[in-house]
């Protein structure tokens, strides 16, 4: 982000003030422009290829696809001198692809586990003696009916904010594992049915989380 600010400082100085002391052939907003990418994609590579938690993949992908150049291109003199320029990206396609399938790959993962955490808590709620809560006057599992719609909703942002082609495909992996939640969610809830049904709140249960697939539809 630093790098990011004095480059975005020093490009606005040449453009305005330095690029009209030299002749129209020496490009020296683009000398310029392309000095500072080229040692933003030696940093970038170099970071991309040491040893990366999840989070920072997720901080870099977002970087170089969507933060790199965003905030200058607000301006408008700088964004029609970037415009001339073609910088391209700051990490080879290679190595970028492989970084955006590390990051899908734990993001699934990430979500998987989570939805299947919701279900088990949900499962446990279930067998204590409450009745479930109720939302808007109606028997509904905020746990289950909110939560795991947010959990996937939230993912698919985050994926969108790398870039719209790793949003798409986050969606699509993810609207796999959603079927296969809802199979699990039916199994528990019909063995629910069958083995509970001297519950005290029994009817309420049942409410609730018929109430639930209006949300999930």
């Amino acid at each position: 982000l630093h790098m990011g600010k004095t480059m975005k400082e020093d490009l606005t100085v040449v453009a305005k003030y330095i690029k009209q002391l030299y002749p129209p052939e020496f490009n020296v907003f683009s000398i310029y422009a392309e000095l500072y990418h080229n040692y933003f994609a030696s940093q970038a590579k170099k970071n991309a290829e040491s040893h990366l938690e999840d989070k920072d993949i997720y901080l870099l992908l977002s970087w170089v696809h969507n933060f790199y150049l965003k905030e200058m291109r607000k301006d408008h003199a700088l964004a029609m001198e970037l415009d001339k320029v073609k910088l391209g990206s700051l990490l080879p396609s290679s190595l970028s692809k492989e970084l955006e399938k590390k990051y899908l790959d734990s993001e699934e993962v990430t979500v998987k586990n989570s939805l299947s955490r919701c279900l088990d808590k949900e499962i446990q709620i279930w067998k204590e003696d409450k009745e479930p809560e109720k939302l808007n006057g109606h028997f509904q599992s905020e746990l289950l009916g909110i939560f795991v719609i947010q959990s996937i909703c939230s993912g698919q942002k985050r994926a969108e904010d790398i870039s719209k082609a790793v949003g798409e495909e986050l969606s699509r992996r993810l609207l796999k594992e959603l079927p296969a939640f809802l199979r699990s969610y039916r199994d528990a809830f019909e063995d629910f049915k069958e083995k509970s049904k001297k519950h005290r709140y029994y009817k309420a249960i049942l409410i609730a989380n018929i109430n639930n697939c209006w949300n999930f539809r």
